[in-house]
């Protein structure tokens, strides 16, 4: 729970469902609501939702359980000196500078003896595999049948609306929805106006082609301020039109094989980006070390530099874009409105 609403503490979970439930109420229809989920959030959320069945709260509700995994890796002493010599680092006193440095030095001599680029495999099992991005959130409704599933109860299904859990602003806005289809694209993507706090990549024009690009693509930090935009990573898909991009139809999705040929083949299509992350080891009584480890990712606005995916882009209110990420950021979006909007979009259990 984050904030009281409707008279109790909610969750994220229930805000989007009582999101749903208003435009259901407004537009007389019944939404299909999917939550995609991974190895560490799965039995949590699907636990929540068998909970709160009596209050209706899991009625069209369906859970999509992430199919694919990666396994971190030693990174390198390159990898590792990129990291600390040459990306920005906070200067600190002379003499703490020299025990950073000498914790570096050990850290790098570690991962040349333990073997760069080797599976890190030295550790609880739950500390040596790593959720694998985004970009495998919406492959896995292929893989894992939710897709076919939300088809079949819903044979006139042809879009899906994508965002983040923390965009609680963003709901299925009849409007957004009529205007996609009216532009006849894969895909319309949600952006808006850059301000500081926003980091992480927005829109550009890249070799002529208007697309999303991340933070991490760019050469230098100092160009996302240059762009105008920020990616909300909310997507209005066209269902049929995003099959064909990936060789399928409706009816290969009961062709497990060939949809995961498929998947894995637009995979390769996609760059993979290169993350240090660190990681605890315990031993002995209670003590513990940290290690730097190396993990990848894919990430889902990528898709709109492939040529053969049509995108169309559309600037959205910031109540509607922004996203809650830190307990830090409760106490101004609090006091900016921003919570009085959430209520205003959501129609709440009794």
């Amino acid at each position: 729970p984050f904030a009281k609403m409707g008279g109790k503490h909610r969750n994220f979970v229930d805000t989007h469902l009582a999101k749903t439930n208003k435009t259901n109420l407004i537009c007389s229809t019944n939404l299909q609501h999917v939550f995609t989920t991974s190895y560490l959030t799965h039995p949590a959320i699907s636990s929540f939702l068998e909970d709160g069945k009596e209050n209706e709260k899991s009625a069209n509700v369906y859970l999509s359980p992430g199919k694919v995994i990666g396994l971190r890796l030693i990174p390198t002493e390159r990898d590792l000196r990129f990291l600390w010599e040459e990306m920005p680092q906070q200067l600190l006193d002379e003499q703490s500078q020299k025990v950073r440095q000498s914790l570096h030095s050990a850290l790098i001599d570690w991962a040349k003896k333990t073997g760069e680029g080797e599976d890190y495999t030295d550790n609880l099992p739950s500390q040596c595999i790593h959720p694998v991005g985004h970009w495998y959130e919406i492959p896995n409704l292929f893989l894992n049948g939710t897709l076919q599933r939300l088809i079949e109860d819903n044979p006139n299904l042809k879009y899906l609306l994508v965002h983040n859990i923390d965009t609680l602003g963003a709901n299925a806005d009849p409007a957004l929805l009529g205007y996609h289809i009216n532009q006849n694209k894969a895909m319309t993507v949600e952006l808006i106006t850059r301000k500081l706090d926003d980091r992480g990549g927005g829109l550009a024009k890249i070799n002529g082609q208007i697309r999303l690009v991340e933070g991490l693509a760019l050469p230098d930090e100092k160009i996302e301020f240059n762009l105008s935009y920020y990616n909300t990573n909310t997507f209005w898909i066209n269902i049929d039109k995003l099959l064909t991009s990936f060789g399928l139809t409706r009816e290969d999705l009961g062709d497990s094989q060939k949809v995961k040929s498929c998947v894995y083949k637009m995979a390769a299509r996609m760059p993979t980006y290169v993350i240090i992350k660190e990681v605890k080891k315990r031993w002995g009584k209670g003590q513990e070390d940290i290690y730097p480890i190396t993990q990848f990712e894919k990430l889902w606005g990528d898709m709109t530099a492939l040529p053969e995916l049509q995108c169309s882009y559309i600037n959205v209110s910031r109540m509607r874009g922004q996203q809650l990420k830190e307990v830090a950021q409760l106490d101004g979006w609090l006091r900016d409105g921003s919570k009085a909007y959430i209520e205003s979009i959501c129609q709440w259990e009794l």
